[in-house]
């Protein structure tokens, strides 16, 4: 008994020491977490039209004009990626990540993301929120009509990327044959034209861009007037495609065109870019406030 007294007695002994060596104290901080983020957005996209429309959109909201956007330079994909796998650590000082889940694209962009959601795993939902926008399960329009293909699709962006809010967007989808494929030596690119299915929609002659039809839809430097006709004019569209697509949800139209989205099983399905700048603003805020909640002294 009295060697195990000993034992014990030499073994808090040499911990002491170590503490006092070392100067071991228990700070209580969490070394996974980034109490010290910033009014920065990330825009994560290998599309420089959807990362354009992206940063003018929320730039030119005036609720958002002093946010600091942050998007790749590259001028190509290969330089976007560049950017997007250098600036994974960089994100830990942003309150909104605005991620681009593509089919076409995520394959090249899932190691930098891996990376990204990592640093910030700690504090997504909490003090750090993510926004993605993509184009959907692949075969949307081949699977009778409903929208219930939407919700494996959505569970599994939930379990890689913890999303706030998921916005599909129409002019992003491609069905299989709109899009060929880059033999094996060709360079990699994105399409310049809106999908086939939607051109009919568009009275115009020749090719319809999708950086034009971003920029009439983003109407910058246009009137209130203006704006809010454009606005009309795409919910219309959209109305009237997912009448054509999902006659089954007839009921549930109303909510995919509003502000608060349609509710798949547990999951919210939204449609871009319909209400995106109230979306990026509420989720700073919450952001914001979750800092402030957190009691940390970096709150800007």
């Amino acid at each position: 008994m009295d060697r195990e007294k000993a034992s014990k007695s030499a073994d808090n002994e040499r911990t002491q020491k170590l503490d006092d060596t070392y100067h071991l104290r228990d700070t209580k901080h969490d070394i996974l977490s980034h109490p010290g983020r910033r009014n920065r957005i990330h825009i994560l996209t290998l599309d420089n039209i959807l990362a354009t429309d992206v940063y003018k959109r929320i730039h030119h909201d005036p609720r958002m004009k002093r946010y600091q956007l942050i998007r790749p330079q590259g001028t190509d994909i290969q330089g976007s990626l560049t950017d997007i796998g250098a600036m994974a650590q960089d994100t830990t000082f942003s309150r909104l990540l605005v991620m681009d889940v593509r089919r076409a694209t995520l394959p090249k962009l899932q190691r930098a993301y891996n990376k990204i959601v990592g640093y910030n795993r700690r504090d997504l939902n909490r003090l750090c929120y993510t926004i993605l926008i993509g184009d959907g399960p692949v075969n949307l329009f081949q699977a009778g009509k409903c929208l219930d293909v939407f919700v494996p699709h959505l569970a599994a962006h939930r379990v890689d990327y913890h999303p706030a809010v998921f916005f599909y967007d129409p002019f992003l989808h491609y069905e299989p044959g709109e899009i060929k494929p880059p033999r094996l030596h060709e360079e990699f690119v994105l399409p310049n034209r809106i999908p086939r299915r939607l051109i009919p929609y568009f009275r115009q002659s020749g090719t319809v861009r999708v950086d034009k039809i971003r920029r009439f839809f983003r109407a910058t430097g246009k009137t209130k007037q203006t704006k809010k006709k454009r606005l009309r004019i795409l919910r219309r569209l959209y109305k009237k495609r997912i009448a054509e697509q999902f006659p089954h949800h007839k009921d549930q139209l109303k909510a995919w065109l509003s502000r608060e989205g349609i509710r798949l099983a547990s999951e919210k399905l939204h449609l871009y870019p319909l209400f995106f700048e109230d979306w990026v603003y509420e989720l700073m805020q919450r952001a914001k406030q979750g800092q402030v909640q957190n009691g940390s002294a970096a709150v800007r």
